[in-house]
């Protein structure tokens, strides 16, 4: 039994020593340099140094480390004394023959308490045992401390004593727990060994209540250096670390009084207290009750705005959909009140009623919420959040409000907070009960209505984004419906040219062949518009080698046939890459467009050379000719033209595919005399387009 006795001591007083050691490296932290704050630091550093010379007397059985925790113990009470003493300094100290009084008789014990110590070190006792007048100075010295916590509690104002009320009630149950102690010990002429063993634990039980007097008082610390999250974490794992020692204890006391089943027992009580750990560790209500707790009780403010700023902000910036979204702006706004369940109610587009867009934990719904109803009309004019728990038991608060049926019916329902998108409501969040007792105060509606008023605004525009896709979408297939009506009135232009001379000249063989090609090319390029119209606007084939001379020297027959001339001056063949289709369109558009800028009588050439990597095609006339503004502003922009009856597709068109095959077009032209057009497009290079294929099927 005593060595279960040592053991226990060794674990109370080395945690008193640690804990008040931890306390006095969090004062100096945030270390004043008022006078309140000093002695505070030497009383919580006498503390530390008594337990941690306890615990090395206790490792090691030292006579003088003995000696010096006693002492360390006399030196700890006279800490308290000054601290307790500064606390009721009056403004004039002078004039107060109370506090006078209080100053001098502790003086007059500590003085008594050190002779009595020296007495004892030096076993000196003139007639009496030194450690009967050591217990004697003891009890006299916890009766002085309690006397000064009872002027000290009754002295102060109403709004002080929420500061101190923490430092009394810890230190009065300490002071009075040692006064049983030494009064017991002078009635029977022992020390109760049991009682003497727990006196550490009971000390070490002061220093978090001091702590919250500390972080109460603006000055005793410079500021609050503590943030809610590690006051969580701190809390959490002191409370895991005594429910620990105190099952151990349990463990060791069943094991030795279990008799032959006591290691059994010892094994099925570690079990069920690590299994009953997890249970706690893992309860989101306990969770919950605690940073309720530690929120209300430890800080002037409930939330630590800073941590859920970031925290709700980074969970609306989450990369997901309109859906995902929805469940995100649930559980960040459940989140601030500790609700487990919720559920996002959006308007619809047409903006007639409201309607479920997500939920979290609770059941799904079809029921709509008509936008001009009682209840969206009531958040629209006040922009309140609506307890519906005050609601119940006082709804005269929020006349003229009725509640629709389905809300009633839904369960658990609690919170209905607005979500604003600037002047407004996108919609609403109904959030469950929350897993703690939360009062919804000022500080809470606050706070959620600024998250709604976040979330409102993320919800809008990603709306606003979806719109603007889906717009973009039908832009897309606007421009592509553009260029094939571009192609088609071409198609159409020549069968209608095909048309006109059919009657002077259908009787001829040649006539007759030149018509079923152009019939046969219109077919072809229809079907191909109605492949490009099914699959999109980019080509099904790759780009393929393609010999510039043949496409130009058949677009120069067509124009031929069309009654225009146009002069070619061709180098050497040369293979360029592209869509064979696409660049003798592309050519065909530059030329034809420079047919209508020249009149009869003048001159349009082509020409075709290597330049480095590159195919360069020239286009030149002795036209009209286009302004330096034209060409700056409007040139290659959809729905630009000169010419009256043109679409101002086919230059965007052309400027489009040619940089997509990597090429550049560029434009030289002057009024009234004229204009080049030069096109660079890549030359196709055999084994580069057989290795790339290669790779690719690898």
């Amino acid at each position: 039994m005593e060595t279960g006795l040592h053991t226990l001591n060794a674990w109370s007083y080395g945690l008193t020593g640690f804990v008040f050691a931890a306390f006095a490296i969090f004062h100096a932290s945030g270390w004043k340099t008022s006078l309140r704050s000093r002695t505070l630091f030497f009383a919580v550093l006498s503390s530390a140094l008594w337990g941690l010379s306890s615990l090395a007397f206790l490792l090691t059985g030292s006579a003088r480390l003995l000696a010096y925790s006693q002492f360390s113990d006399f030196l700890r009470y006279g800490a308290w004394f000054c601290f307790l003493l500064v606390l009721l300094l009056p403004g004039d100290f002078l004039s107060s023959p109370r506090w006078n009084l209080l100053a001098s008789i502790g003086v007059v014990l500590f003085a008594v308490g050190g002779i009595t110590q020296a007495m004892a070190v030096f076993d000196v006792g003139f007639g009496f045992s030194p450690q009967r007048a050591l217990m004697f100075d003891a009890l006299a010295m916890t009766v002085f401390a309690l006397l000064l916590l009872e002027q000290l509690w009754r002295g102060v104002s109403r709004e002080v004593r929420w500061s101190v009320k923490p430092l009394c009630l810890g230190l009065g149950g300490a002071i009075l727990f040692d006064l049983y102690l030494f009064s017991d010990a002078l009635l029977l002429g022992r020390i109760d060994s049991d009682a003497f063993s727990i006196r550490g634990f009971v000390h070490a039980l002061t220093a978090p209540l001091v702590a919250l007097s500390t972080l109460r008082s603006k000055g005793w610390k410079r500021r609050l250096v503590l943030s809610q999250r590690a006051a969580l974490q701190s809390a959490s794992l002191i409370a895991v670390g005594i429910y620990l020692v105190f099952m151990s204890a349990a463990g060791y006391y069943v094991r030795f009084f279990g008799g032959e089943w006591g290691r059994a027992f010892q094994l099925a009580l570690l079990f069920a207290a690590l299994l009953l750990l997890c249970i706690l560790g893992l309860s989101g209500a306990l969770r919950a009750r605690l940073r309720v707790l530690i929120g209300k009780h430890f800080f002037s403010y409930r939330y630590d705005y800073r941590e859920e700023w970031l925290r709700f902000t980074s969970t609306l910036s989450a990369p997901d959909g309109s859906t995902e979204m929805g469940i995100r702006v649930i559980e960040g706004l459940a989140d601030m009140v500790e609700s487990p369940a919720g559920s996002l109610w959006l308007k619809d587009f047409s903006g007639r009623f409201y309607a479920q867009s997500a939920c979290w934990n609770m059941p799904e719904t079809s029921i709509t919420e008509e936008a001009g109803g009682s209840l969206c009309a009531f958040m629209v004019k006040n922009g309140w959040i609506i307890n519906l728990e005050e609601y119940r038991a006082t709804p005269h608060r929020y006349t003229p409000l009725e509640l629709p049926a389905w809300l009633h019916g839904v369960p658990n329902a609690w919170l209905v907070i607005p979500l604003a998108a600037g002047s407004e409501m996108i919609g609403f969040v109904i959030l469950a009960t929350a897993r703690a007792a939360i009062e919804v105060d000022w500080e809470v509606n606050d706070l959620l209505k600024t998250a709604g008023r976040q979330a409102g605004a993320f919800l809008g525009q990603m709306r606003a984004t979806e719109a603007l896709l889906e717009v973009r979408k039908f832009d897309a297939f606007n421009r592509m419906s553009a260029f094939v009506v571009h192609d088609l009135k071409n198609i159409v232009a020549q069968l209608s040219l095909m048309l006109k001379n059919a009657e002077r000249h259908r009787d001829k063989p040649e006539f007759q062949q030149d018509m079923l090609m152009t019939v046969e090319h219109a077919v072809e390029r229809m079907r191909q518009l109605m492949m490009q119209l099914r699959e999109g606007a980019t080509p099904l084939d790759s780009p393929r080698g393609i010999d510039l001379g043949a496409v130009i020297r058949r677009i120069q027959a067509a124009k031929s046939r069309q009654g225009r001339e146009v002069e070619v001056d061709l180098a050497d063949k040369v293979v360029a890459k592209g869509h064979e289709d696409r660049v003798e369109r592309v050519i065909g558009h530059v030329v034809q467009n420079a047919l209508d800028a020249t009149e009869q009588g003048g001159r349009v050439r082509v020409g075709m050379e290597k330049r480095g990597g590159y195919a360069l095609v020239l286009v030149l006339d002795t036209g009209r000719g286009m302004s330096q503004e034209f060409l700056r502003e409007r040139l290659f922009k959809p729905f630009q033209t000169t010419k009256p009856a043109g679409m101002g597709i086919g230059a965007y068109e052309s400027f489009q595919y040619v940089h997509e095959l990597g090429g550049k077009i560029s434009v030289d032209s002057e009024v009234d005399v004229g204009t080049k057009i030069s096109l660079l497009l890549p030359l196709f290079d055999v084994r580069t387009e057989v290795s790339a294929k290669e790779g690719v099927s690898a």
